[in-house]
Parts: structure tokens; C-alpha cells; sequence
């Protein structure tokens, strides 16, 4: 087990880590909007949803992997509502690549963010 970290992606706000390799699969942590200097990304959940994909595009790439070779994310959403707007920024990165996925409204994510992403993903 390889516990994976990059300054270019925020910091855990809690006792866990970014991403964990287990034999050849990445686990990522749910990636919320934050900077990697740890600002909230302020404006509409696609904004929020764009950021928390250069997140992911960060602990991927540290971890020898990519959104090509992600095989299950799941999406929290604070509100349904939001689903049409995050599953087309959501399409915008993953277009031909189409891995399997589960989308759930949640009460609350952490930081009061609109979207949080969690992937796993095969290492090459």
C-alpha cells in the first residue's frame, strides 16, 4: 500500500489522505472545490465542479494514473437539482473515456462545497 500526496491538489482537511495505491488501483479521497492553497472556489456549482476536476487531475497524475484510466467515480451533490449542470461539465472530461458511476444527493459535503468526486482508477 502507497499512500499518494501532491502539493497540487489541497491538503486533507482531516486524518486520511488524498489517495491510497493498493496493488494496482488508486483509491482517490472525495475531492472537493478547494484551491490547492486551500481557498473555496466561490461561484456556480459548474465552476466548483471544474475545480474539483483539476483536483482529481492532480492526485492522478501523482500516482502514476489518469481520468483515462478511472473505472468508477461517484459524485455527492448538495442538490439534484445541480445534476444536469455538474453531468455536463462531468462530459466535457470524460467524453470518450466513460467509466462506471454513481451519483448521490447528499445533506451536507464538507466546507458547505455544492459537488465532491471521489474516482478509482487503474495505475499504469
Amino acid at each position: 500500500m502507497r499512500v499518494v500526496s501532491t502539493n497540487q491538489a489541497p491538503a486533507a482537511i482531516g486524518p486520511y489522505s488524498q489517495g491510497i495505491i493498493v496493488n494496482n488501483l488508486f483509491y482517490s479521497s472525495g475531492q472537493i472545490p478547494l484551491t490547492a492553497e486551500g481557498a473555496m472556489i466561490e461561484g456556480d456549482v459548474a465552476a466548483q465542479t471544474r475545480q474539483v476536476f483539476q483536483n482529481l487531475q492532480a492526485v492522478l497524475k501523482e500516482a502514476g494514473a489518469s481520468l483515462e484510466t478511472v473505472v468508477k467515480a461517484t459524485v455527492f451533490i448538495k442538490d439534484m437539482n445541480d445534476f444536469s449542470n455538474i453531468n455536463e461539465v462531468y462530459g466535457e472530461y470524460f467524453h470518450t473515456h466513460k467509466p462506471a458511476r454513481s451519483c448521490v444527493e447528499v445533506a451536507r459535503l464538507p466546507k458547505d462545497a455544492l459537488v465532491e468526486i471521489e474516482v478509482i482508477a487503474l495505475v499504469k
